[in-house]
Order: C-alpha cells, then sequence, then structure tokens
C-alpha cells in the first residue's frame, strides 16, 4: 500500500481560520514511487459528476469519502465500506494515510478543497473549472508550482482523439495563421435558469442536506432548490454561469493549440442586462490576445445562451463547438468530435500531419499514474490555473460592464480599476484560502 513518507502536519483551526502546513510531494522527493502500488484515495463530492469520478478511481483505494448529502454518502458509503466518511472536507483532510484527493463539488468549493489539499501535500484532481475566482487561480497555480505534485482538472474531453488531431493541425498551420475562433454553447437555455433574484421564500432544508457546510465559503442565506443540488451554476455566489461551465471544454483546444493560456488580454463582454446575484440570459465575449512567437493576434469570441453569431459564422459553426478562421481555411469541430477542415471541396486531399500527441490511457487513469510515477498529465494545474484565468475574465468584464485590460504577469486589471473587484471574493470565516 502506498503511504505518506513524510512527516505532515495535520489540519488545524486557529482563531476561526483553517490553516494547512506545506507538505513535500512524494513525487518530488523520491521520484518514481511505485507504479504497482495503489494510491490511497479521498473523494470529495461523490454525487453527480462526483459519483463518476467516483467509479473512475475505483481501482485504487478509496480511504475516504466526503458529501453534504447524508443520502449520496450512504449510498457511496455502502459501496467502498471500509472507507472514513465524512460531511466536511476539511475534516477529511485530517485523515493522515491519504495520498491524494479528488474534488468535485460545485465550483465555489474547489479552490479551498484544492488549496487545503495542495498545502496538505496531496496530489489533486480536481473538477472543471478549477477555481471560482481568477484570484484563485493564481493562488492554486503558484501552489502547484512549489509542490510538484500531480495534479489534473477534469476536462475530460482533453484527451479526446479529436481533441489531440485537432492541437496538431493547430500547430501545424493546418489552415494558416488563425486569426480567429469561435465558440458556442446552448447553455445555460434548458441546463440551469440565469438572470434570476434572489429567492424569498424559505422552503425546509431536506434532512439529508447540511445546508451550512453545503454554503462553506459562501455567505449564509437560507436554503432554496434554486440553488441546490445543481442550479448553483447560474447564481454568482457558487457558481461561474456557463462560460465556466462550457467554455473551459470548448475553448481548450484553443488555448492549447494556439498557446493562448497566460497571455495578457483584452476582454469585453455584452448580453442582457446584468444582474448582481445570476449570470447573463446572454453574452457574447470577445478575447483579444497579443501575437505570441511566430503567431500573429488571434480574438476568441465566444457565445452563450441565446447569443448568436452573424450567419456567416453560424452556417459552419457546430453548436457546443468551435470554428477556427485561418489564412487559407476554416477547422469545425463539435463536442466530442472531429475536426474538419473547410471549405470541404478546397481540401479535399489534404493528408494530416503525423500524430505528435500520444493517445491517453484515460484522464483519471493518467493523473493515477502521474501519482505514482511522477509522470505528466493533460491538464496539470500549471495549464488548467492560467486557462481558468483567462476564461473567467468573461465574467469579469460582463459583471463590471467595461473592457478590461488584463495583465496576466501581475493579475492586474490596468485600464478599469473598478473592474477589479470582480477578480476575488470575500470568504466566511473558517473557508479562507489566502
Amino acid at each position: 500500500m502506498l503511504h505518506a513518507r513524510q512527516s505532515r502536519r495535520s489540519f488545524f483551526v486557529a482563531s476561526g481560520i483553517a490553516a494547512f502546513a506545506v507538505a513535500t510531494s512524494r513525487a518530488g522527493a523520491n521520484g518514481i514511487v511505485g507504479a504497482n502500488d495503489r494510491l490511497n484515495i479521498g473523494v470529495i463530492g461523490v454525487g453527480g459528476r462526483g459519483a463518476a469520478n467516483l467509479d473512475a478511481v475505483s481501482s485504487e483505494n478509496i480511504v475516504a469519502l466526503c458529501d453534504v448529502d447524508s443520502d449520496r454518502l450512504g449510498a457511496a458509503a455502502a459501496r467502498f465500506p471500509s472507507a472514513k466518511s465524512y460531511v466536511d472536507y476539511r475534516q477529511l483532510l485530517e485523515q493522515s494515510d491519504l495520498d491524494a484527493v479528488v474534488v468535485a463539488t460545485p465550483d465555489h468549493h474547489h479552490a479551498p478543497a484544492t488549496v487545503f489539499a495542495l498545502r496538505r501535500g496531496l496530489h489533486v484532481y480536481c473538477e472543471k473549472p478549477l477555481t471560482h475566482t481568477v484570484e484563485e487561480a493564481r493562488l492554486i497555480a503558484k501552489l502547484a508550482s512549489e509542490s510538484k505534485l500531480a495534479t489534473q482538472m477534469g476536462t475530460q474531453n482533453h484527451e479526446h482523439p479529436g481533441y489531440l488531431r485537432l492541437v496538431e493541425l493547430l500547430q501545424s498551420n493546418a489552415v494558416g495563421q488563425i486569426r480567429e475562433v469561435h465558440v458556442i454553447t446552448d447553455r445555460p437555455g434548458q441546463w440551469w435558469p440565469q438572470g434570476m433574484q434572489r429567492p424569498t421564500d424559505t422552503p425546509s432544508t431536506p434532512t439529508s442536506l447540511n445546508w451550512d457546510l453545503w454554503l462553506g465559503p459562501a455567505s449564509e442565506r437560507p436554503y432554496h432548490p434554486a440553488y441546490a443540488p445543481f442550479r448553483w451554476r447560474g447564481w454568482w455566489d457558487f457558481g461561474c454561469g456557463a462560460i465556466g461551465d462550457m467554455a473551459i471544454h470548448l475553448a481548450d483546444p484553443a488555448f492549447w493549440g494556439l498557446n493562448l493560456g497566460g497571455s495578457s488580454v483584452r476582454v469585453t463582454s455584452t448580453g442582457s442586462e446584468p444582474n448582481p446575484y445570476s449570470g447573463p440570459t446572454s453574452m457574447v465575449t470577445h478575447m483579444e490576445f497579443p501575437a505570441r512567437g511566430d503567431r500573429g493576434p488571434v480574438t476568441l469570441i465566444w457565445y452563450e445562451g441565446q447569443a448568436t453569431p452573424n450567419a456567416d459564422i453560424a452556417k459552419d459553426l457546430p453548436m457546443n463547438g468551435s470554428l477556427f478562421i485561418g489564412d487559407l481555411g476554416k477547422i469545425a469541430i463539435q463536442h466530442d468530435g472531429f475536426p474538419r477542415l473547410l471549405p470541404e471541396d478546397q481540401f479535399k486531399d489534404f493528408k494530416p500531419p503525423s500524430p505528435t500527441l500520444p493517445d491517453s490511457p484515460g484522464h483519471h487513469l493518467q493523473w493515477i499514474q502521474a501519482c505514482k510515477t511522477g509522470s505528466g498529465t493533460g491538464s496539470p494545474f500549471s495549464y488548467a490555473a492560467p486557462f481558468t484565468e483567462t476564461i473567467l475574465l468573461g465574467n469579469v468584464a460582463f459583471r463590471s460592464g467595461r473592457t478590461i485590460e488584463y495583465d496576466s504577469s501581475t493579475g492586474k486589471i490596468t485600464n478599469e480599476p473598478s473592474a477589479s473587484q470582480f477578480l476575488s471574493k470575500e470568504y466566511r470565516k473558517g473557508w479562507e484560502v489566502r
């Protein structure tokens, strides 16, 4: 069995503030730690995506489970009776035999759970978006760099062969220099509502739900089914809206293949009437990136909800997909699909570049192997954090009502100081990550 080989000081609460001791990762200290050993994994959030993640890592030792819903926790515990059960993940992270954790909570818990785990010296797999705020993304990038732990953001489509082939086309300039990227989703739509005011009625809290722990770092308010268990995505206090949900999938090959992550950027978001509580019903975001090395400037345009592109773009842009416009042609791809070069007649004899990106063993297995051997992952926090940081600027521009110019080297908005309030948030006592 694989256990922590260095001493770790446990989690403690002092003056109501959660604090964790930084520990050295096994991979960083000892290199390969045993490819045939089994990891001791704790899973934080075991319903919804958490249940899928739990299945995906069940080949390892599941030693700890956490969920604020006792029904979901009980169902998972019945499958893994030797695992310890927790309602508060801060207590789970005290468990001394942990090697790694999977974080599958609502967005507002991603950073606290991940930061506490990294400071504890644990490998981390965290669902997307990696963080709830820009500031959190920068903190996690710093901690991950210092710790050298195995990390992975849960963007399973990053490993899809269609995306691998697309990135190879982009890196080889198959349609010349890319000047524009259009990315569209039909969410929120039927998936969850946005543009809402906070509810004023106070229905009873389900007996299975620990509402205070579900709120965690967010400000107190009465339980309401408008928030949980799933509709939290549409509320600024809990989720990142459609751009945080789907752009992290759909814009991934653009950031990867065009090397956009970490670039300074100019961002404009327009759409429905801004709401202080909930995301827009319609939003179009323009992200203007400067030249990078031998690549020229590129503009990425994001459409969500009721927003639609003009007819010339719409005819080639698949719903929940991307369209890359280059000097020599276009590439279109749908989520979970394969790239198509356009116009088709022009590229009917096109020979794609030889594959340079290896097929993945699977997003979770890739991370498990990295935990054991120090090998790489497809979406480590060194990539995922700057990517998330940039994507979330779309919400910052929308909520501020301003075009913002963001300096990625400093994490500052240089032209509109009033917009900076949306780069971070306040935390309830006991949940701080700074």
